[in-house]
């Protein structure tokens, strides 16, 4: 995995653009941008709403279905075998028609299998309708990674994707409270039904909200030169081209030719380690909280949704960390890389959580490890952008970063079930090894990551 080190990207890079952009402009006329990233960060949210509505019912779900023990763990995991192989023709798509278009698409096929889900007879309908929920989310991070790599320069853009990524945390509380008060109210089928029709609502306002950053009506002169001049990828949508035509200006790379970079890889490793642990949460964390501490659904529905929300503000710390250090005059590669080592090993505290006899003191160190997760997810979100060689491999590489992270949900919740059929339904092997491999995933950003620049590629 040697890379070439002849550079045929642009004579000065977005890095180097990241400290000399002109005045950020003033008013709300020139901050369209921040509008396109909560645009975004209401979809994240509805996709994790959606996606979590399963954990949180399944308890629920397993003497109308007659799910067995031996089944949970499957289950969970059907969705993360399409989501992960899905991302990686998303983001290649999305590169070639726009994010506009793939995310709405997206967003249009995982609303309607949710609310499918409130159908479903048995465990066969079940996992066909986790397969298909998992290749309707698919498009939803590359889309999102794509959207803030054109609208927003470099010295904004962890806080932007942080915003968006908060998406995760939101949904993932919001369903704690939403979906259980669901279930109580009608059962759980009632819940699929709800959270279905609310993906549908997004999908019709973000078709008729969100602009492409070269449209005429979507950005100020103002802001469009402050974004260009800080190394926004202000290039046309894709689909605005001819298909398969190359800028004069940009190198020739094939999207395999992608996998033949070590910073590549250990993107995908670290990604993969740190989105391990978060998968946790999202589908495990329930039971734990029923079964290994002993909570009623009142205290699921409440102390459920903790972790979630102080995530969210890790997560915009480490945005707003990332861009600070980038304004102070750090280079992207010291800015991205020490936030995403200090909070990949800040979470490995999960481990510690199996230890501590008090049911508080456990949620007390899980809340703190999603954080700190959260906290370097800022930056692992920007990296796309940041090691793309052409505006048009953002978000290829997003799904590229994204499919190795999404085999940890697959891996993650088998592992988990059968550690817990193992070790007489324990959690401390699952926690021990999630917190190993939060040690893992920091190694991996510190060591195997050399540069955060855009990839070097060979000179035609």
């Amino acid at each position: 995995m040697k890379t070439p080190r002849v550079a045929t990207a642009t004579d000065q890079p977005p890095q180097d653009r990241a400290t000399s952009a002109p005045p950020r402009p003033r008013g709300l006329r020139h901050n369209t941008r921040w509008l396109m990233a909560f645009l975004c960060f209401l979809g994240m949210t509805v996709n994790y709403i959606d996606r979590a509505t399963i954990s949180i019912s399944l308890p629920y779900m397993t003497d109308d279905l007659h799910i067995g023990p031996e089944w949970q763990g499957v289950i969970l995991s059907m969705f993360f075998v399409t989501y992960a192989l899905g991302q990686l023709p998303a983001g290649a798509l999305i590169d070639r028609y726009g994010e506009k278009k793939m995310f709405a698409l997206g967003g249009l096929l995982w609303s309607v299998v949710t609310i499918a889900t409130g159908f479903v007879r048995g465990i066969g309908s079940l996992l066909v309708a986790r397969l298909a929920l998992g290749a309707g989310e698919a498009p939803a991070y590359p889309s999102c990674a794509k959207s803030v790599s054109r609208w927003f320069p470099v010295r904004e853009r962890a806080l932007a994707n942080s915003v968006w990524d908060n998406g995760a945390r939101a949904g993932t509380a919001v369903a704690a409270p939403v979906v259980t008060a669901l279930i109580a109210w009608q059962g759980w089928r009632m819940a699929f039904w709800v959270t279905g029709a609310v993906a549908l609502l997004w999908v019709a306002l973000w078709l008729k909200t969100y602009r492409e950053p070269s449209a005429t009506d979507g950005i100020s002169a103002e802001e469009r030169a402050y974004v260009a001049a800080g190394g926004a990828r202000l290039e046309e949508t894709p689909a605005e081209k001819t298909a398969g035509e190359t800028a004069p200006d940009e190198p020739a790379v094939r999207w395999r030719d992608l996998f033949r970079y070590r910073t590549v890889w250990g993107m995908m490793i670290g990604f993969f380690c740190l989105n391990y642990v978060i998968y946790f949460f999202i589908t495990w964390f329930p039971s734990y909280l029923v079964d290994a501490r002993g909570f009623d659904l009142l205290k699921l529905g409440f102390y459920g949704a903790l972790p979630g929300l102080v995530a969210i503000g890790g997560s915009l710390l480490g945005g707003w960390t990332s861009d600070t250090l980038l304004r102070r005059g750090w280079s992207v590669t010291r800015a991205r890389k020490t936030c995403l080592v200090c909070g990949m090993l800040f979470s490995s505290v999960i481990a510690f959580a199996v230890l501590v006899p008090s049911a508080m003191w456990a949620l007390t160190l899980l809340s703190v490890s999603y954080a700190s997760l959260a906290f370097s997810a800022a930056s692992v979100a920007s990296l796309p952008a940041d090691v793309a060689p052409t505006p048009r491999h953002v978000a290829s590489l997003g799904g590229i970063q994204n499919f190795a992270s999404n085999l940890a949900g697959v891996l993650g919740s088998t592992t988990t079930g059968l550690l817990l059929g193992f070790f007489h339904h324990s959690f401390v092997a699952p926690l021990m090894l999630s917190g190993a491999l939060c040690v893992v995933g920091a190694l991996t950003y510190g060591l195997v990551i050399k540069r955060v620049e855009p990839l070097r590629v060979s000179a035609a």
